[in-house]
């Protein structure tokens, strides 16, 4: 069995990584997939990056010396047309307070803020993500970067992802990615697009 471990510890991620790479697994080419929260000592990674690319890549080789293990770390986040690019890698703190934390509440809550004399048609936006492939000892062995784009509702729909996904409407299923079905969603959303690009490369280090 090959152990994959995807370096977050958003089991959400995990899942879907794990429902990517699922048809891969045949015979004795089974991929066991996990997150850094299934491990009890962690290395937290600081994500000083200036791009989404440099953050994916410092996880991943970070991650796979510290657990000796083939890692995929990614970045992703959400880039507003209207605001420049952001909050682009500060996604996840948009709304950082004092002690550098924010929930997904509170950065959905400022980016409406932000938004709120934009009209729809200017409200557009991109999801983006940067998958990286790191073998045991911090070599990077694959890298891949994929976008969806959308944008910004008035207000949250549905109860599915996380993040900004109750905002993010791709226009085409007229719904946002809180309210797709999961399988759709694993075929449009960003990350899927990235680490499917990524598969090959994972295949071929199972085969080695």
């Amino acid at each position: 069995m090959f152990t994959l471990i995807l370096g977050t510890n958003n089991r959400k991620k995990g899942i879907e990584l794990a429902e990517l790479l699922a048809p891969h697994n045949v015979g004795q080419h089974t991929i066991k997939v996990q997150t850094l929260a299934d491990f009890e000592q962690q290395l937290d990674v600081i994500e000083d990056g200036l791009t989404f690319a440099d953050n994916a890549r410092k996880k991943a080789v970070e991650q796979a010396k510290f657990l000796n293990s083939w890692v995929v770390g990614e970045d992703s986040g959400l880039c507003v047309d209207a605001l420049d690019g952001a909050p682009g890698v500060y996604s996840a703190r948009f709304a950082a307070s004092s002690d550098g934390n924010a929930s997904d509440e509170d950065n959905n809550r400022l980016l409406l803020e932000k938004l709120r004399d934009v009209p729809l048609e200017k409200r557009t936006a991109y999801y983006v993500c940067v998958a990286v492939l790191s073998d045991p000892a911090g070599n990077v062995q694959g890298e891949a970067k994929a976008i969806c784009r959308g944008r910004i509702l008035f207000e949250h729909s549905g109860q599915g992802g996380f993040g900004y996904d109750p905002l993010f409407e791709v226009v085409e299923y007229h719904q946002t990615f809180g309210t797709l079905p999961p399988a759709l969603k694993r075929a449009i959303s960003h990350r899927a697009r990235a680490v499917r690009k990524l598969i090959p490369t994972i295949l071929e280090r199972i085969q080695d």
